[in-house]
């Protein structure tokens, strides 16, 4: 496929870059390599291939999330230097 000044303008705005006029014909060679490369792929027999997200197997290797019960407030409280019956108190730190 022949890469035109045109598409390379256009793969220039939507890639937010402002290539030099000198560049531009670079730009377009790279852009027919990787059009090409596709064209490659392309052609590869994919049938009965399941797509892949990761070439590695993903999983997950935390535990699950279990409900547990917690230590009994009145216990956890008992240590503050401060308290009522459901939360520390501290100094107020902003006024």
């Amino acid at each position: 496929m022949k890469i035109t000044e045109e598409m390379v303008d256009h793969v220039a705005l939507l890639s937010r870059l402002k290539p030099e006029p000198e560049e531009r014909a670079h730009m377009s060679a790279e852009l027919e390599k990787i059009v090409s490369y596709m064209e490659v792929l392309n052609a590869l027999d994919t049938d009965g291939i399941e797509p892949l997200s990761h070439v590695f197997p993903v999983k997950n290797v935390l535990r699950e999330d279990v409900v547990e019960p917690s230590f009994p407030r009145e216990e956890l409280l008992k240590n503050a230097p401060g308290g009522d019956e459901e939360a520390f108190l501290v100094p107020k730190a902003v006024e």
